[in-house]
């Protein structure tokens, strides 16, 4: 199953900042969204990723100070992304070997989404669930 086929029919805005943003006004965006990260944004292209570990290094080496900073002193610029025709299985492996939670994904160079290891997770337990209550169909009837 490739991110194309996860993401059909998922509907909302995708939440994001620009480099410009205050580290304040980023962080009040990710508590009232209820979310772990922020597609740093310069038009449709993804500039970096402003997540919950970026505001607690920022915090740490910065103190209070470092909310008046400016988010793109404090994102993550290496941005690793994936397009629509990955598989959930190879994004969810990329995930867990760069230890990261959130990958943009696009398509031509735009953002067209941004998934969290849980969308992978649900969809992994979801399709487990699913052959399991096949295979005991397939018992029963036998």
């Amino acid at each position: 199953m490739t991110i194309q086929a996860i993401l059909q029919g998922r509907e909302g805005p995708i939440f994001s900042c620009t480099a410009d943003h205050s580290v304040a006004d980023a962080v009040a965006i990710l508590a009232e969204k209820r979310i772990g990260a922020l597609p740093v944004m310069n038009g449709d292209q993804v500039a970096g990723i402003f997540s919950e570990r970026d505001v607690l290094h920022c915090l740490q080496s910065l103190g209070p100070a470092g909310l008046d900073k400016r988010v793109a002193d404090v994102m993550t610029a290496d941005v690793i992304s994936v397009d629509l025709q990955k598989s959930a299985i190879g994004a969810l492996s990329l995930m867990t070997k760069r230890r990261i939670r959130h990958l943009p994904v696009v398509d031509g160079g735009n953002l067209v989404a941004f998934i969290s290891i849980g969308d992978l997770v649900k969809y992994r337990i979801d399709k487990i669930e699913s052959e399991a209550a096949a295979m005991r169909n397939y018992i029963q009837s036998a």
